[in-house]
């Protein structure tokens, strides 16, 4: 289908709710009420669409399909969207959180509320385009124009340092994606194209992979984020208002990983095997060091922000095991981490509204007067610690599996993650809801309302159901797995009989 289709749908729904919010005149708490209900239909409406987009997606195809391409920059320049099993669940991931999103600022955003939510429906199309981005430069600018509302996000609507945290965020995601940009004209000019499904069955020379996989890797490593260069997250976490975490968490975070599967693995397979090794080490590290890190915070916010990198780390080592294994759990896990951390910060946010305050010396016993959010808070504590049963599990242990097939050392040091994520994740649990109520500002403390018990129950849900029936989520990206995995092992044979030949 080369027409306006379901995927420019998805892309001009939420700029239309934006368009119409900017209409709204005045101030008043009328048109405050009218800018969230707008948003939240807008939000629900493009969670329906992107269902319509799934319904009609074959799970048994790992071409791209949905294809939409319209004349643009020039004619080998075009605006070409698509999608395949690796896409899709990205989409349904990020349109089924952005109505829980809006639903979280109901009451907490109070001030410019009609620019908050213009901003939150803005980068809820750039989300969308960089997942169904058939084309480099569309892909280069849906994956900078995110950057705009979330900094907006933070800087505007955040806390005490938010001015800090934002630019942080917006210099560091900034400066990453410039070599991204020379790759990009790099491989322009040696293939004559800026397609993407031609240039996945492109074959670089294996010096240039070397340096477009780094100017590439430059980009994902800071966006996921990687260690050393994780340092901007914790700041935009604790700064962000809360669904600004759960957005950053939830879906932006995926955008590196998603570009690793996307780019790096298939496009440049030679120099992806050739830093194997490099990425490992990387993700070790993650795993422990900022494992370790998170058991020396007090502020929520800041554990469970150290929390993602240390989870990010796992896809970072499944992806570069490069097994069939190892990038299905690096995919179920970016899905998985993408429910639980969302959700996670969203009950940072309930208690956040009634109290004020993230540090975790100022909360225990909240059992005794939010039993409902003690129930809740544990189901995901032990989902975010990967416990069978939730959805957090079957991504780890495929991950690992995978690694292992790759490098057993490599299983062994990130297995001691998940028992450091057990460490802080329980050790948090126990001060925040256990204990004694004996501080006086939490004896009048409410539990769930309506609205918080609508926002949790779709999450938790679907959290314990991928749990126990992961084969949804698996099934969609099982074609294009393999067909990567093909890919993959014709390019990685060619080096081997080249090294013998020239042995």
């Amino acid at each position: 289908m080369l027409g306006f289709g379901i995927l420019s749908g998805l892309l001009i729904l939420p700029l239309v709710g934006a368009a119409f919010i900017l209409t709204l005149r005045g101030d008043s708490e009328a048109a405050r009420s009218n800018a969230r209900w707008a948003a939240l239909a807008t939000t629900i409406a493009t969670f329906l669409l992107s269902l319509v987009a799934w319904a009609r997606f074959d799970i048994a195809s790992a071409s791209f399909q949905l294809v939409e391409s319209h004349a643009w920059l020039t004619e080998t320049i075009r605006f070409k969207l698509g999608i395949d099993g690796f896409s899709i669940p990205l989409i349904l991931l990020t349109t089924f959180l952005m109505p829980f999103c809006i639903l979280a600022s109901w009451e907490s955003i109070e001030n410019r509320v009609k620019e908050y939510f213009v901003a939150f429906l803005v980068l809820e199309t750039t989300m969308i385009g960089v997942f169904c981005a058939l084309d480099l430069v569309l892909f280069y600018l849906f994956f900078e124009a995110g950057l705009i509302p979330m900094f907006l996000i933070i800087g505007i609507w955040g806390g005490k340092r938010r001015i800090y945290a934002s630019f942080k965020f917006f210099l560091y995601t900034l400066l990453g994606s410039v070599l991204m940009l020379l790759a990009i004209m790099a491989m322009y000019w040696t293939a004559g194209t800026t397609d993407i499904p031609t240039l996945l069955a492109y074959k670089f020379a294996p010096n240039l992979q070397i340096w477009l996989w780094l100017a590439f890797f430059a980009s994902f490593a800071v966006k996921m984020p990687m260690w050393p260069v994780h340092t901007w997250l914790p700041d935009a976490h604790v700064e962000a208002p809360t669904a600004g975490s759960v957005i950053l968490a939830g879906v932006l975070l995926k955008m590196g990983g998603y570009g690793f599967i996307r780019m790096s693995l298939p496009m440049f397979p030679d120099a992806s095997l050739y830093f194997a090794p490099l990425v490992y080490a990387l993700s070790i590290i993650a795993i422990i060091y900022t494992s370790l890190v998170a058991l020396m915070q007090e502020d929520i916010k800041k554990l469970i922000a150290y929390s993602s990198v240390a989870h990010m780390g796992f896809v970072t080592m499944g992806l570069f095991s490069m097994n069939e294994q190892g990038i299905q759990g690096a995919m179920f896990t970016m899905i998985s981490h993408g429910l639980v951390s969302g959700a996670l910060f969203l009950s940072v946010g309930v208690i956040y509204d009634r109290m004020h305050t993230r540090e975790i010396k100022a909360y225990g016993g909240l059992v005794n007067r939010m039993p409902l959010y003690a129930v809740v808070f544990l189901i995901l504590t032990m989902a975010n610690v990967a416990l069978p049963g939730t959805s957090g599990f079957i991504g780890e242990f495929l991950t690992l599996m995978g690694a292992f097939r790759s490098n057993t050392w490599v299983a062994f040091f990130a297995a001691s993650g998940v028992i450091l994520s057990a460490a802080y994740a329980l050790w948090l649990y126990r001060r925040v809801v256990y204990g004694e109520l004996d501080k006086p500002a939490l004896q009048g403390i409410t539990d769930l309302n309506r609205r918080e018990i609508i926002t949790f129950a779709p999450l938790v849900l679907l959290i314990i159901y991928y749990g126990v029936q992961p084969g949804p989520i698996l099934d969609a990206f099982a074609a294009p797995t393999d067909a990567l995995m093909n890919s993959v092992q014709a390019a990685l044979a060619t080096v081997k009989t080249a090294a013998v030949v020239a042995h």
